[in-house]
């Protein structure tokens, strides 16, 4: 107040200047009362899918691949690939993903749902506007603590060469392994590493954290709200846009919060949705 009074712009600039970080603290803090579910403490397995668009949509997942793992980093998570299928002209077909860190599937699962871009495609040589869209799902890792019982005559274990660029690095032993889980139809699978043995143990863990999740929505349908938003990937089942043309927006549409800057978005900020999703999620 004496500040204030004296009109010393000096002390007002350093006050201000200490309230940041005490007020980032404070949303941090409110956040995490937000995440509350068993689940959210655990690490997270993202799975980015393209949707209707062909090359474009193929484009966007690795564009939403991009964004993730900027955003991962900022945030000193830790990201593995466990799988890729590349476009047959450019980008991803399909791609998934660890995020380890302290809450990592907490905040990940904000980002459940179908992404929608509205650009002028680089693909078009008429230069016109296009909608692509990509699905993400996010999945609880589990731990070692948490016991999934597979029986074994329920797996089928196929395995097959890891897609390569060429050359010296293509992998000549069939390395890659697919796991289908004959009760429930799901199937994962891992090429990352060079060893088949490591890619099964990490398809199995994949496998353990879809049936958990299966188990726990089971239970309760209402645990993850979130994951009912699996519909097609098209039109109106958005839960963001992305639009880089004729201007350019990010809007949530869950929040309906807006960032003029979409390329500071598509850089990995995107913890203002994050929050404001959980925010609202936490009052509902």
């Amino acid at each position: 107040m004496l500040a204030a009074d004296e009109q010393d712009q000096q002390v007002l600039d350093d006050l201000a200047d200490d309230l940041e970080p005490l007020s980032a603290a404070v949303r941090q803090e409110e956040l995490k009362m937000m995440l509350s579910s068993e689940l959210d403490p655990m690490n997270a397995i993202v799975s980015i899918h393209a949707g209707a668009g062909g090359t474009e949509a193929q484009d966007w997942a690795e564009m939403l691949l991009r964004m993730y793992l900027r955003w991962a980093e900022k945030k000193e998570f830790k990201t593995t690939i466990i799988d890729t299928l590349p476009g047959d002209e450019a980008g991803l077909k399909s791609v998934s993903f660890t995020v380890e860190g302290d809450y990592a599937y907490g905040y990940a699962k904000a980002e459940i749902g179908i992404h929608r871009l509205v650009r002028i495609s680089p693909f078009d040589a008429g230069g016109r506007r296009h909608t692509s869209f990509a699905s993400v799902f996010v999945y609880p890792e589990v731990d070692d603590e948490i016991k999934i019982e597979i029986d074994e005559d329920d797996l089928r274990i196929d395995t097959f060469r890891a897609g390569g660029k060429g050359g010296q690095h293509v992998n000549k032993t069939d390395s890659a392994v697919r796991i289908t889980h004959l009760p429930t139809g799901i199937v994962v699978q891992c090429q990352n590493e060079r060893s088949q043995h490591k890619n099964k143990a990490m398809a199995m863990k994949y496998l353990k954290s879809r049936l958990y999740e299966r188990e726990l929505e089971q239970k309760n349908e209402k645990l993850d709200e979130e994951n009912k938003l699996k519909k097609d990937i098209a039109w109106g089942s958005q839960i963001r846009s992305y639009v880089l043309h004729p201007y350019k927006m990010v809007k949530d549409h869950r929040t309906n919060l807006e960032i003029g800057n979409a390329q500071k978005v598509l850089d990995g900020e995107i913890d203002d949705f994050i929050q404001s999703y959980l925010m609202n999620a936490g009052q509902n």
